[in-house]
């Protein structure tokens, strides 16, 4: 107990913690305890405000070169349940969203077979031409980003110069996963590796270039090899200072090939939350994805340390969906968002893809 009441001093002073240090908050510590800390941490970097934002995602294709063991997204080229938006598909989604009001367009799909760079540049010069300048693009994951630009022979700080100079405003933080190198090989062994996914995200950063983070946990890890995988985000973060957010993601079991191992309850989730808001003491951010999640769930996760619920998304994500999320058909107001931050004793601001509050009405 001595341990643990030191290791809650130092989060209570404002100190950062040691792998060693979260491990044993996450064997010792009461939930409680951990919610407190959590919630302490959370309001030094945002006080009393949950961020949301209008946004939607466009998801171009799920044909997959690889085959990731949790992914219940991706399929064959012709196989049943197979889609591939042409361009033209692609700009009637967006001209669709032109007087919605919305600040962000998300796109992310898959390693697609046959596309190469040239084509998701003309892609985002398209959207960018049909949305106005207000909206920004965040785009493709660092798998999808790695493989087009090495694809095309280019190193990734010139791969990432284009994608900026066609549209691209910030990269989503796809393609995590976890971090340990036996895990991977386990799960998706086709993706780069943990060196190639944070290299990525460093030239997207050196470029101007914001970015989220992302892990994927409830699988075959384990709590220390959490942690491993907090660290390395919190030392690039240290380096670059180019994350936005963290968004935990939860492994959902539906339709693959690790849907014998079950999900992880609703504690675990919530302690997963707490652990990596007082870790992460560098990121601004926490960010409760609720289509992953589901509404209660990360009306919960507000308790928790989480200080963002994503955006209103329109139904426009499949991803979650497909793996068995309670969210079908995910779409929320901006008046629900309101009303889960009223719920958990917080206000609702809009923002855009960079924090900027809006100043709009609910």
């Amino acid at each position: 107990m001595k341990e643990l009441d030191a290791i809650t001093r130092t989060v209570e002073e404002g100190g950062r913690i040691s792998a060693a240090e979260a491990l044993a908050l996450w064997n010792e510590a009461p939930l409680w305890s951990l919610a407190r800390l959590a919630m302490m941490v959370r309001r030094r970097h945002n006080g009393d405000v949950v961020y949301y934002n209008r946004n939607f995602h466009i998801e171009p294709s799920n044909i997959c070169l690889f085959n990731c063991k949790f992914c219940s997204y991706r399929r064959n080229e012709g196989e049943e349940g197979a889609w591939d938006l042409s361009l033209d598909e692609v700009a009637a989604i967006a001209r669709s969203y032109h007087d919605k009001n919305i600040t962000e367009i998300h796109i992310v799909g898959s390693v697609h077979p046959r596309h190469g760079l040239d084509y998701w540049l003309e892609m985002v010069r398209i959207v960018r031409s049909i949305l106005p300048a207000t909206v920004s693009i965040k785009a493709f994951s660092a798998v999808e980003l790695a493989r087009m630009i090495t694809a095309a022979g280019l190193d990734y700080p010139a791969g990432l110069r284009l994608l900026r100079e066609a549209g691209v405003d910030a990269i989503p933080g796809g393609g995590a996963e976890i971090f340990d190198p036996e895990v991977r090989r386990l799960i998706c062994p086709e993706k780069i590796d943990a060196d190639r996914w944070l290299a990525l995200h460093e030239a997207a950063h050196g470029a101007g270039v914001v970015s989220n983070a992302t892990m994927l946990y409830g699988h075959i890890e384990t709590p220390a090899q959490r942690i491993d995988h907090l660290g390395r985000l919190r030392d690039l973060q240290d380096r670059t200072g180019g994350f936005n957010a963290f968004i935990p993601l939860k492994f959902r079991a539906a339709g693959n090939r690790l849907s014998h191992l079950g999900e992880v309850g609703i504690v675990e989730d919530m302690k997963t939350v707490a652990l990596s808001r007082i870790f992460l003491d560098n990121f601004a951010h926490i960010k409760a994805y609720w289509p992953m999640y589901g509404k209660a769930a990360a009306e919960m996760a507000l308790g928790f340390g989480a200080d963002d619920l994503d955006g209103t998304i329109d139904d426009t994500t499949r991803i979650y969906s497909m793996a068995g999320s309670e969210e079908l058909a995910p779409s929320m107001s901006a008046a629900d968002v309101e009303r889960m931050a009223t719920a958990a004793g917080l206000r609702a601001v809009e923002r855009d893809t960079f924090y900027n509050e809006m100043g709009r009405m609910i």
